[in-house]
């Protein structure tokens, strides 16, 4: 395959076929870099050399209903997390700040459970507020499944942002959770759209799924038009129902990010849980088909040390994406 070729029909509007996906997903190791030299043709032509960065605050821990079998804080989880409600108010704020120290361009608010309960959605409100008159900030709110009113709010309030990952492909959802369906996530998402907030919805790959089930997240995210799509890569967590699960290897993942690049050429692809893990020595060319990472922990496992990534950024010749005030910062 001459991937090249194949970067710029992508970008003249050319859309994959299955078989086109399927050989960036099996290509050869020995053509990885020549994959990866069109994937960065593509995030080149809308990204440059900037990289966005993002920041999240676990900020309800534990003790969630649902039986996602990749979760640590799932009902069927024997992981031991810390379990703790909402927190206020002040420690939202000093997360933010936090992340304006750090160049951060988006901090996440996430939080376990189904769905927010009306003391959770005031809580984020009355904080996300606050945060906007104090810092250039974008707010990205992961609260599970919200109801259109909680939404408008969340938007009138400033959130620029909500995640809701569709996780899996469709045929392979009920493999994952039984606890809510995939239109379930679809529905949230959709949501999320009419109430005026731009969708972040993405994926976790190596939960024992096949190159078609990857192959058909990476086209239900572009049916969806999400703003933002994180690619998680499965950190098998012992206690959890995919405890042991160990598909991956770093080669692959490049193969993943390639793919969604491909598929989905003019949008935020952010490397998410799982990159230390699974992309291990190979995590600075994953910045060359992806545009954005997350800095520091992510909410029950550690990520890299945010002077590494500052490192791995300036040592690539990358800048960091500081949109919200409009400068771009080099490392």
């Amino acid at each position: 395959m001459k991937w090249r070729e194949l970067a710029k029909a992508v970008l003249s509007g050319s859309e994959l076929s299955d078989q086109e996906a399927m050989s960036i997903l099996t290509c050869p190791d020995d053509e990885l870099l020549a994959l990866l030299d069109g994937a960065y043709q593509i995030r080149k032509h809308y990204y440059g050399n900037k990289v966005k960065l993002n920041m999240i605050i676990n900020s309800k821990s534990g003790a969630c209903p649902e039986n996602c079998g990749y979760c640590s804080q799932s009902s069927i989880s024997n992981a031991p997390v810390n379990t703790y409600k909402m927190v206020d108010k002040d420690t939202l704020l000093a997360g933010a700040e936090e992340a304006h120290r750090l160049h951060v361009g988006t901090y996440c608010i996430v939080a376990s459970g189904r769905g927010p309960t009306t003391r959770d959605v005031e809580t984020v409100i009355s904080a996300v507020k606050e945060i906007k008159e104090k810092y250039p900030l974008k707010i990205c709110a992961c609260l599970g499944i919200v109801k259109p009113e909680q939404a408008v709010r969340l938007k009138e309030a400033g959130v620029d942002r909500y995640n809701h990952n569709v996780n899996t492909s469709e045929n392979h959802h009920d493999f994952i959770t039984t606890s809510h369906t995939y239109q379930d996530r679809v529905n949230t998402v959709n949501t999320i759209k009419e109430a005026g907030i731009s969708p972040c919805s993405g994926v976790i790959v190596g939960m024992r799924e096949s190159y078609e089930d990857v192959i058909q997240m990476a086209r239900s995210l572009k049916a969806l038009d999400a703003d933002s799509i994180p690619v998680n890569f499965l950190h098998a967590i012992p206690g959890t129902p995919l405890e042991g699960t160990n598909e991956l290897n770093p080669r692959y993942c490049l193969k993943v990010l390639s793919l969604f690049r491909y598929i989905n050429p003019s949008k935020e692809i952010r490397i998410s849980g799982g990159r230390e893990v699974n992309l291990r020595s190979l995590q600075p060319l994953g910045l060359y088909p992806a545009n954005s990472i997350f800095l520091g922990d992510y909410l029950t496992t550690a990520g890299q040390a945010g002077n590494e990534d500052f490192n791995m950024l300036e040592d690539l010749g990358f800048e960091i994406d500081y949109v919200c005030s409009d400068e771009s910062v080099k490392v």
